[in-house]
C-alpha cells in the first residue's frame, strides 16, 4: 500500500511538473507573438535596419541572413567533430582511462559559460589567428558551444545499435569504416540529423559568443566567411539594452522564436519518424 502511494506521488509530481512546464512555454510564446506577431510584414523581414539610432526603423534582413549563416557554420564544424569523437569512443577507443578523460573534457566543455567562450574566441580566433570579427570566428565559437550537445546524443545513438550485427560484419572480414558507413550510419542517421538540428536551434538563440567574435551592429548582409554579420539575438539585445525600440524588439523576438520553433519541430519530427519506423 505504501509502495503504491509512493508511485502515485511520483506520478502526480511528474504530471504537475510537465503541465507547469507546458503552460510556461505556451505562455512565453503566446505573449511574445501577441506583442510582436501582428506587426510582422514583408518590409520588416526584407528591409535593412534604418533610423537613428539604428533599428528604430526599417527591417532585420541582415540579421536573419547572419543568424542562418552563423548557425550553419556552427552545425557544420560541431557535427564533424562530434560525430568523429562519438565514433572513436564507441568503436576504436579500448583504453577506459582515455575514454573517461575524453568524457570529462566533453562534460567540462558543456559547462563553460557562453560569455567565456566568446572571450576565448575573441582572444584566439579574432586576435591571435587574425580571423577578425567574422562569420567564421562566430561560427567556430558557436560550434564549440553546441559540440557536447551533439556528441552526447550521437554517442548514445551509436551505443544503442545491436553489437551482434556489428560483430557479424567484422567476422565476415568487412572493415570498420565500411561497416560504419554502410550499416551503422544509415541505422542512426535520423537521430544524428535530429541532434544537429536541435543543436542548431541552441546556436541560433545564443548572443554572448558572437558579440565578441562576429556580430557587428552596422554589418550588411555578409558576402564571405570573413565578413562580420548581424544576428537576431544580438539585434534583439541591442534594441532592448539601448532602449531603441520595444516594438521592433518584440517583432525581432517573434521572428527568432519562429525560427527556433521550426528547427525544434523539425528535429522532433525526425526523431518521431525514426521511432515509428
Amino acid at each position: 500500500m505504501k509502495k503504491n502511494n509512493k508511485h502515485i506521488g511520483i506520478k502526480l509530481w511528474s504530471s504537475f511538473s510537465g503541465i507547469i512546464l507546458m503552460i510556461l512555454v505556451l505562455y512565453i510564446n503566446i505573449y511574445i507573438f501577441s506583442k510582436g506577431g501582428s506587426g510582422l510584414n514583408s518590409d520588416f523581414l526584407l528591409d535593412m535596419p534604418k533610423g537613428f539610432p539604428l533599428g528604430t526603423e526599417g527591417g532585420i534582413f541582415p540579421a536573419i541572413i547572419g543568424s542562418i549563416c552563423f548557425t550553419g557554420i556552427a552545425c557544420f564544424f560541431a557535427s564533424m567533430i562530434a560525430i568523429a569523437t562519438a565514433v572513436y569512443l564507441n568503436f576504436y577507443c579500448s583504453n577506459k582511462k582515455l575514454c573517461g578523460m575524453i568524457h570529462v573534457v566533453i562534460q567540462s566543455t558543456a559547462g563553460i559559460p557562453s560569455i567565456v567562450l566568446g572571450l576565448f574566441g575573441y582572444t584566439f580566433l579574432v586576435v591571435y589567428l587574425n580571423l577578425g570579427l567574422s562569420l567564421l570566428s562566430g561560427g567556430i565559437v558557436l560550434s564549440v558551444m553546441i559540440f557536447p550537445f551533439i556528441e552526447v546524443r550521437v554517442e548514445k545513438a551509436l551505443g544503442e545499435i545491436n553489437k551482434e550485427l556489428i560483430y557479424a560484419s567484422y567476422a565476415l572480414g568487412i572493415s570498420k569504416s565500411y561497416t560504419f558507413f554502410k550499416i551503422i550510419l544509415p541505422m542512426c542517421f535520423s537521430e544524428i540529423l535530429s541532434a544537429i538540428v536541435l543543436a542548431g536551434g541552441f546556436a541560433m538563440g545564443a548572443t554572448a559568443p558572437i558579440m565578441f567574435t562576429g556580430g557587428v551592429v552596422y554589418a550588411p548582409v555578409p558576402n564571405s566567411l570573413f565578413s562580420p554579420a548581424m544576428a537576431l539575438p544580438y539585434h534583439l539585445y541591442m534594441l532592448i539594452g539601448e532602449g531603441i525600440s520595444m516594438e521592433n524588439a518584440y517583432k525581432t523576438a517573434s521572428v527568432l522564436l519562429l525560427f527556433l520553433l521550426i528547427l525544434n519541430s523539425f528535429g522532433i519530427l525526425v526523431e518521431l519518424f525514426r521511432k515509428v519506423e
